[in-house]
């Protein structure tokens, strides 16, 4: 059971569901989920604030870097530029240049002192590395305001046949200053991404925490989603079914070109629960990292007295004159262009 079925008792084919991109959401919100009908408009949206009393309690956090060759841009190990006929000529006179061929082709292969020369000379420079300051603000993040050590696990995943996954540390927020995050330093870049692995070492590592929160940065091409599914709907039952405790597990997408799909597909996962474990966010659509807490709210939370919801036409929807849940829904006219809560004297206006 999905998130709107759960609220709303979906009916296949009467209805369009989709979520209000971050970059779109006020500030002030969550996450906007909207199912609209023939006949009217169903809006659920959450309060955006980091977990409070027990909630905030007990949380063992990770952060995993996508380490399959896909990434090789985006950790800054991809060389760029071009080179001068008259520098070609000069690496060949002196030996540095290689010629193969290969399937009928003939190729240049430059030696290791040609590259490092032609970097000296601003020939070439390699890409930056995308990666590392967004890590390191996750992993600060989460160590100081979320993980009950302290200390958020790093690993890179992806690496090798693509299956493997090499542990950098647990790194306190003090640490991630000076925290560097070129690649792996044990396994090479992977020639697949399986992203299951990965997941399945912070579930199992942390079976016993209380909670966990584990992020997961990556371009977005996974070649396992189907099994990853799979895990995540089982883990999903056991979860509702009091066998292991919550999970919530978040993919970050980098870079200058995320394959945005197939995390839409995670984050949209029917399990057939309750319980929802993937998000997914855009790394540079993201306004705050407090963002990563969008789907982290108790619905029995009261986080204001009182609080009103108004349609576009200015007409009352809902009041809630015994307190502002952490998590609203509403029904709205089919025609409505956006609405706004009233809340401590400030009204918020959220397009839909």
């Amino acid at each position: 059971m999905s998130l709107f079925d759960s609220y709303f008792g979906k009916k296949p084919g009467t209805a369009q569901d989709y979520t209000i991109a971050s970059h779109d959401t006020t500030k002030e919100f969550g996450k906007v989920y909207v199912r609209k009908t023939k006949d009217k408009m169903q809006v659920q949206f959450t309060i955006l604030m980091e977990p409070e009393g027990q909630q905030a309690e007990g949380w063992q956090t990770g952060v995993a870097l996508d380490a399959s060759s896909s990434m090789t841009t985006a950790y800054g190990r991809e060389l760029k530029g071009d080179l001068p006929d008259k520098a070609i000529k000069d690496y060949e006179k002196k030996g540095w240049v290689r010629h193969q061929e290969e399937d009928g082709q003939r190729f240049r292969i430059f030696e290791k002192i040609a590259v490092e020369d032609a970097l000296e000379k601003g020939y070439f420079k390699y890409t930056d590395n995308v990666v590392q300051p967004i890590a390191r603000q996750f992993i600060a993040y989460l160590a100081s305001h979320l993980d009950v050590d302290g200390g958020t696990t790093v690993i890179y995943w992806a690496c090798g046949d693509g299956s493997k996954y090499e542990v950098v540390g647990d790194i306190r927020a003090e640490e991630c200053d000076n925290l560097l995050l070129p690649g792996p330093k044990t396994q090479r870049l992977g020639v697949k991404t399986f992203l299951k692995p990965a997941m399945e070492y912070f579930i199992q590592r942390f079976l016993e925490a209380q909670r966990g929160m584990y992020i997961f940065i990556t371009d977005g091409r996974l070649d396992d989603l189907e099994e990853v599914k799979r895990y995540t709907t089982q883990v999903a039952k056991e979860i509702q079914a009091g066998q292991r405790n919550p999970v919530k597990c978040i993919l970050i997408g980098v870079g200058n070109e995320v394959e945005e799909k197939q995390m839409i597909e995670l984050d949209d996962l029917d399990t057939g629960t309750e319980v929802d474990i993937w998000d997914h966010k855009i790394a540079a659509n993201m306004r705050d990292l407090i963002e990563i807490f969008a789907e982290l709210v108790d619905e029995n939370q009261m986080v204001a007295p009182t609080a009103a919801v108004y349609d576009s036409s200015g007409q009352l929807v809902k009041k809630f004159a015994d307190g502002l849940p952490a998590k609203v829904v509403i029904d709205l006219p089919s025609s409505t262009k956006w609405f706004e809560l009233e809340v401590m004297g400030k009204r918020i206006r959220q397009t839909v």
